[in-house]
């Protein structure tokens, strides 16, 4: 994935903008979110630092449709200025295949509630799907919130984290599309490919591991529970070996 040396113009914006008042709804209770990434450390494995590096990215650029995802604002309904920076990465995952998802996101919808969309989707074999550009805001996670942050940007909405936050989707394997809380997990390729994914977003937009959280924390109606069956400690290991934890 390339690296962009600057932040796209449409996110330079003052990072010490006060957008929690007393104007805006605070979200309900939440505990706070403990990265499981910065536990239990190891140190780097420097022949897996050399493959991540080197392995090659398949990439495929799909644009969304126009009704899935938005600008990122600098203002919220309550004409508070707001920091458009992406901040938090929220983990998905796909549910159901990548084409699936690939043909939610192509659908047009109309209607607010329905709207869906991520950044980026990793299938199993690694590959990559870009949909909607950072610098744009995905509709990843409806009435949500991440360490008591949200922001309000529809009158017909809740509070939402998609202002400011990054979402990427992990495909689904055959035996997760069974409404069950575990599944077989993500494969080796995949945790490889979400590593890069995000240490090409922590570089670019200045995001600790710490800010890299689930769906099911960041939902606040308790209805997620994504991404199923998913290992911290491969995704802790590649991002240690990429000298992104655990320094």
């Amino acid at each position: 994935m390339r690296q962009q040396k600057t932040i796209p113009d449409q996110l330079k914006q003052p990072i010490d903008i006060v957008e929690q008042t007393t104007k805006t709804p605070k979200p309900p209770s939440q505990l706070r979110w403990k990265s499981p990434l910065i536990t239990n450390c190891h140190s780097p494995d420097l022949r897996l630092r050399a493959h991540l590096l080197s392995m090659p990215l398949r990439i495929k650029q799909i644009k969304a449709h126009p009704t899935n995802f938005g600008l990122r604002l600098r203002k919220d309904l309550y004409s508070q200025r707001l920091n458009p920076n992406p901040t938090v990465i929220v983990l998905h995952e796909t549910v159901y295949d990548l084409d699936s998802a690939v043909n939610t996101l192509l659908t047009p919808h109309p209607n607010d509630v329905d709207q869906v969309s991520y950044h980026t989707l990793v299938g199993r074999s690694g590959n990559i799907v870009q949909l909607v550009d950072p610098s744009f805001r995905a509709y990843g996670a409806g009435h949500s919130a991440f360490n008591g942050r949200w922001v309000f940007s529809n009158r017909n909405l809740s509070g939402s984290l998609n202002n400011f936050a990054l979402h990427v989707s992990l495909e689904t394997p055959r035996d997760g599309s069974r409404n069950l809380d575990v599944h077989s997990g993500y494969s080796p390729s995949q945790y490889d490919t979400l590593a890069r994914v995000l240490a090409d977003w922590m570089v670019r937009y200045k995001i600790p591991a710490t800010s890299i959280t689930t769906h099911r924390y960041v939902d606040l109606g308790g209805a997620r529970a994504d991404p199923r069956s998913f290992a911290w400690s491969e995704l802790q290991k590649r991002l240690t070996a990429l000298q992104l934890v655990c320094n």
